[in-house]
């Protein structure tokens, strides 16, 4: 070990950190100040990767839970040899920049994950864990360990205050993650103040109430963080949480303060640190010729442990080539094996989550690379995978149900660390009321462009007895408004079956799934070519002769209603649209709506949620919609207690 190189580095990250963070006039240099002598020794001497290829599929991977604490990441980055430059970092948190406010996933050479709201990261690892161990089960043989490789985390106070960090990390013990490990970088200071006013629980006896192993130290002190991260790889059943006592914004004038937690330090600020910390005052950006010569001389050590892996891994490719096939299957995501997709006739009654549990079992057949689950809710989200492994557990590496628990936050999470790791593919389920619980994560998954699969069954009042905070009212409508986050709400069995389709293909949104409780019939589509039609976000299931008088626009079981009410509106002529995608169809050009809506001097729309969003389609009497978040009672009798029934829209129809 280098020791004068770990310092000179981390020095270099203190000195980077301070002036980015002055020169945008934005941004958290406590963290930066505070933790540098970990990432200098993280990045030199404790990670597997290779500075050159950061896409190594069996390189460590590191998350900063802390992500408002960037400039300690992009510092490192730079100083390792990522492509991160000089330059960009002088651009820290300016528009276009490689260096934003907070680490983003796809932006930045070496950013294993965005990671902004605080708690979500240390979710995320513990997805990304979880894959690791799947993976190796999968394609480790007794001669070669061609998957093995640790997940890491730094995370502050913030990041344990969060309730989703609690949800994980009380899965990842209950699922003995080994080769999961966490640093804590404990200052006890947060952008309030001391945080002995919100937060003075006994962390380590919580952490090892989770079933994990908490270790204790210093963080200027680079031998014991090695030394500890030793003891924490010879634990190989339980994650390990590294407490490491800090000084907020070390250095600086006002270090060991909320002064220094999420400001510049001002000129004169920087040039008192830069005095204490013995760096020349008046160079800006300076980093000292020892880091990079550090670093430089480490290349040689990162490619060979990269090479080492290559070679390894041609010799069991070699000695396993049906291993080979299927692991280029994984990582590439194509087929695995043959399945029919489920058939019905027209007429056959099935409840959309009972279709959508069929598709899943048609895709998990296709598709040996598909893991995921329900938050506690297999048999209502219809999630249970009929020729699987069997459930994902600290005995079962290779079971492909992931038994998330009552933790909607988490899941989510996790789901985005298993697909942000590779390999695989995750999906989640749970009541469509419930996304509010996830809502978080959803949105940094879409921000980040993870191609997470969400079921959401249980999708509108037809929940019935559960009552109004079971019945997702405004929950497709808020879904819908989210940049890159698309929503399907098929209307019938073989719908089902397209929306898995399109979700199976997305490679860069999340897509989510309503899914209906009730029974619904499958309808005879008058559009021969609809599954391609569909794909544009909507497709004609009934036409009428000649132009419309009305076109009605429904989603999922508000489509059969309207089929139905269409018979009762004698004397119209009326046209049924189903709309399985909104936003896909309002982004067609007018020729296809124009085509879809059929010249229509009236727009009817039915859907079983608030009218926010259609009402660029039809006027606030023509939108047949729910305002009230419901009530208790059979399904039938809440539908009626609100008029939301066939003959009521009927009368719409009729108007």
């Amino acid at each position: 070990m280098n020791k004068a190189g770990i310092e000179a580095a981390a020095l270099s990250i203190r000195s980077l950190s301070m002036d980015a963070i002055q020169k945008a006039n934005s941004g958290h240099p406590g963290l930066p100040l505070g933790a540098a002598e970990l990432a200098a020794v993280l990045y030199g001497e404790i990670l597997k990767h290779n500075p050159k290829d950061s896409s190594w599929v069996d390189r460590d991977r590191f998350v900063l839970s802390a992500g408002h604490g960037s400039m300690l990441l992009y510092s490192i980055l730079h100083l390792a040899g990522y492509n991160v430059t000089m330059d960009d970092i002088k651009n820290f948190r300016q528009v276009g920049s490689k260096c934003p406010g907070h680490p983003e996933y796809g932006v930045t050479d070496g950013v294993e994950a965005t990671s902004g709201p605080l708690g979500q990261g240390i979710a995320l690892s513990v997805g990304m864990a979880m894959a690791e161990t799947m993976l190796a089960a999968r394609f480790n043989t007794s001669h070669h360990q061609i998957v093995d490789h640790y997940t890491y985390a730094l995370v502050g106070e913030g990041c344990l205050e969060e309730g989703v960090s609690s949800e994980a990390c009380s899965l990842a013990g209950t699922l003995k993650l080994g080769k999961l490990i966490v640093f804590y970088d404990e200052n006890k200071i947060s952008i309030d103040g001391n945080t002995d006013v919100t937060f003075s629980e006994n962390i380590q006896k919580r952490y090892e109430a989770y079933g994990w192993q908490v270790l204790r130290g210093s963080m200027y002190n680079i031998g014991e963080i090695l030394d500890l991260v030793n003891i924490a790889k010879s634990e190989s059943e339980k994650p390990t949480l590294i407490i490491l006592k800090s000084v907020i914004g070390k250095g600086a004038p006002k270090a060991g303060t909320a002064d220094v937690h999420g400001a510049p330090l001002g000129a004169e600020g920087v040039k008192e640190a830069k005095k204490t910390l013995g760096l020349p005052e008046d160079k800006d950006f300076y980093v000292l010729p020892e880091a990079y010569d550090y670093f430089a001389e480490k290349q040689k050590d990162f490619a060979a442990k990269e090479e080492e892996w290559k070679a390894d891994f041609e010799a069991w490719s070699n000695e396993n080539p049906d291993l080979r096939k299927k692991w280029d299957a994984y990582w590439n995501h194509t087929q695995t094996g043959e399945a029919k997709d489920p058939e019905y006739a027209v007429g056959d009654k099935i409840a959309t989550r009972g279709a959508s549990g069929k598709s899943l079992n048609c895709m998990a057949d296709r598709y040996e690379w598909l893991v995921g689950g329900s938050a506690d809710l297999q048999g209502p989200n219809k999630t249970a995978l009929k020729n699987d492994d069997g459930t994902y557990s600290a005995t079962n590496r290779k079971g492909r149900t992931i038994e998330y628990g009552i933790r909607e936050f988490a899941m989510s999470q996790v789901m985005s660390g298993i697909n942000l790791h590779g390999g695989l593919r995750a999906f989640g389920a749970t009541f469509l009321v419930f996304s509010d619980y996830l809502r978080a994560s959803l949105r940094v998954a879409a921000l980040s462009h993870i191609p997470n699969i969400y079921i959401f069954t249980h999708d509108s009042i037809y929940v019935g007895e559960d009552g109004p905070t079971h019945q997702p009212i405004e929950t497709l409508a808020s879904l819908r408004c989210m940049p890159h986050v698309q929503v399907l709400r098929p209307g019938d069995a073989e719908e089902s079956q397209l929306a898995w389709e399109i979700a199976m293909e997305s490679k860069d949104h999340p897509v989510c799934m309503a899914f209906t409780r009730q029974d619904l019939p499958v309808y005879a589509k008058s559009d021969k070519k609809w599954r391609t039609t569909a794909r544009k976000g909507a497709y004609v299931v009934k036409d009428c002769t000649g132009t419309p008088d009305i076109t009605v626009l429904a989603t999922g079981s508000e489509v059969s209603m309207s089929l139905e009410a269409a018979k009762l509106a004698s004397g119209k002529k009326v046209r049924v649209v189903s709309v399985l995608d909104k936003n896909l169809f309002d982004a067609q050009d007018d020729t296809f709506k124009e085509s879809i809506l059929g010249g229509a001097s009236r727009i009817v729309v039915a859907e079983a949620g608030v009218r926010m969003g259609w009402e660029g389609y039809a006027k606030k009497e023509d939108c047949f919609t729910l305002n009230d978040f419901g009530e208790s009672g059979p399904a039938a009798k809440v539908a009626e207690h609100l008029g939301f029934t066939t003959a009521s829209l009927a009368e719409v129809l009729k108007k």
